[in-house]
């Protein structure tokens, strides 16, 4: 590989594919002479397809082979849906760049189009996160919620073969791939609060690679990464993975930090949910601090059944 050249280490799914694609003919635009190439990684969350993620265990099932790449050098970055990411990164990398985040919300994929008060009483509904279960649970304790795994469009066509009369996505997968007019109904983060870090991609690389670095720079976003900050801090202070009913959204607003933070049961019947604000400087501390407040308000409890073990205290 020439000094023109880079390498992006990536999922196999079209989203991913598009995603990655698409900070690479970034890159070529602002770099021009540089020519990027897509390599193809699979993981072990693309390999499992037949089990929830959260039986599957473990963090990092969609990251982790791409990460290994990284540290042994046959690609030098690699773009992630930042809600993919674990807290805690491998030594020697880091998300050094995230741009401008798009929709964070949760969508509903329905058979008929309509929203989630339209369904039926008792109505399927698919999803791979016990985030999502618990708060579809919340608001419709009637609804079954059934397993649902696979990539985007293998999702919509289990839909449209009738397996599930609707099903949760994220509206920034959709989006990113054109396909906005599937979506049924918005889940309003106000009451259906998103993953951490939804929405908004991470570009990983090797930190002592300042080559990659640099032509990285122009596309992060400030105000998104300060979010993300807020969103991620919260979750390691929750000691969350990506497979536990944890939501969280950081919006910057009037020159503040606005983070609201969400732990749920799995069945959706208890629900922990408090939002504070803050400078944007004081993103990280602001996470751990909303992330101590919900433990101390029941969370603990609820985190330690669903982990079989004990959250640390501060």
């Amino acid at each position: 590989m020439t000094k023109r050249d880079l390498k992006i280490g990536t999922r196999g799914s079209l989203l991913a594919l598009q995603q990655s694609g698409h900070i690479g003919q970034a890159l070529e635009a602002l770099w021009p002479g540089l020519r990027v190439e897509l390599q193809v990684i699979k993981t072990m969350g693309d390999k499992i397809t037949d089990v929830p993620l959260a039986k599957v265990g473990g963090k990092g099932l969609f990251v982790k082979e791409i990460e290994d790449a990284l540290l042994s050098r046959d690609v030098d970055l690699a773009v992630h849906s930042i809600k993919d990411v674990p807290a805690v990164l491998p030594e020697n990398l880091e998300i050094g760049v995230i741009p401008q985040r798009e929709d964070p919300r949760d969508v509903l994929v329905t058979a008929n189009g309509g929203g989630l008060s339209a369904l039926p009483r008792g109505a399927r509904v698919g999803t791979s996160s016990l985030r999502r279960s618990a708060q579809l649970l919340r608001l419709r304790p009637d609804l079954t919620i059934e397993s649902l795994r696979g990539n985007l469009d293998t999702r919509l066509r289990k839909l449209k073969d009738g397996l599930y009369d609707g099903i949760v996505l994220a509206a920034a997968g959709l989006h990113r791939m054109g396909w906005k007019e599937r979506v049924s109904a918005y889940l309003e983060a106000q009451e259906f609060l998103p993953a951490i870090g939804q929405g908004a991609l991470g570009i990983e690389f090797r930190s002592d690679d300042s080559r990659v670095r640099e032509l990285l720079a122009p596309l992060h976003d400030e105000a998104t990464a300060v979010a993300v900050r807020a969103e991620r801090s919260l979750l390691r202070e929750l000691e969350g993975g990506c497979q536990v009913p944890i939501g969280g959204h950081a919006r910057l607003l009037n020159g503040l930090v606005h983070l609201t933070g969400l732990v749920a049961s799995l069945d959706g019947r208890r629900v922990f949910c408090q939002t504070l604000s803050g400078e944007p400087q004081t993103a990280e501390m602001l996470g751990r601090q909303l992330g101590q407040r919900l433990l101390d308000a029941g969370a603990r409890q609820v985190l330690e059944e669903i982990y079989g073990s004990t959250i640390s205290q501060p």
